[in-house]
């Protein structure tokens, strides 16, 4: 079968989904295949897999945190991304996944997704305060008031609700998740995997 699309299920909290962000579309570009993006709320699908942040896991691992800081040192260097740590780390996303939900069919789509990632993992800023949330929007352009309002309406929390349900359907259970057809890839490592896949289809 060919494929024609990567389905990418994202949280904006998630460093590694920033990494697949910036990455994926190359890949998707050099195959000619779309990205379809998928907006998820990661603490909701944790909670329903019964699963923790690597964080928490690993927390009392020793040298885990120190070669997991080695390690995206070095992925970072390798393709060359602006990438800073964000010091909220970690922060509640609820606001602007609801947001991405909001967004994600609209024709600033694209450019709300890239405004939350590139606040979150390069400008360092607490996207869990709506002032700077609103501040943030409106800085890149995008319909502020608009995307706000729809965050707290009950159509958008329960398709928020909705997309976490159907990704754990899906036996998801983190974040970032590609989906290739029926083929299930998980975190950045999945990049090289689909790749070489959509190589050799």
């Amino acid at each position: 079968m060919l494929i024609s699309n990567i389905e990418f299920f994202y949280d904006f909290g998630s460093p590694k989904s920033f990494f697949v962000h910036k990455l994926l579309p190359n890949i998707a570009k050099k195959y000619n295949v779309e990205v379809i993006p998928k907006p998820i709320l990661l603490g909701g699908v944790f909670k329903l897999t019964n699963n923790q942040s690597p964080m928490e896991t690993f927390k009392d691992v020793k040298g885990k945190k120190e070669y997991e800081n080695q390690e995206t040192t070095r992925f970072v260097k390798r393709y060359n991304l602006a990438f800073q740590w964000n010091p909220y780390f970690p922060v509640n996303t609820i606001g602007v996944m609801r947001g991405a939900i909001y967004t994600n069919k609209k024709d600033f789509g694209d450019l709300y997704t890239e405004t939350i990632f590139q606040a979150m993992w390069v400008d360092q800023k607490k996207m869990d305060d709506p002032t700077v949330i609103s501040e943030t929007l409106t800085a890149a352009g995008l319909p502020t008031e608009e995307i706000m309002e729809a965050t707290q309406t009950p159509i958008v929390k329960a398709g928020l609700i909705d997309a976490t349900n159907h990704a754990v359907a899906r036996n998801i259970f983190g974040a970032p998740t590609m989906f290739v057809g029926n083929e299930m890839f998980f975190g950045k490592e999945g990049l090289d995997e689909i790749d070489f896949l959509l190589s050799n289809q």
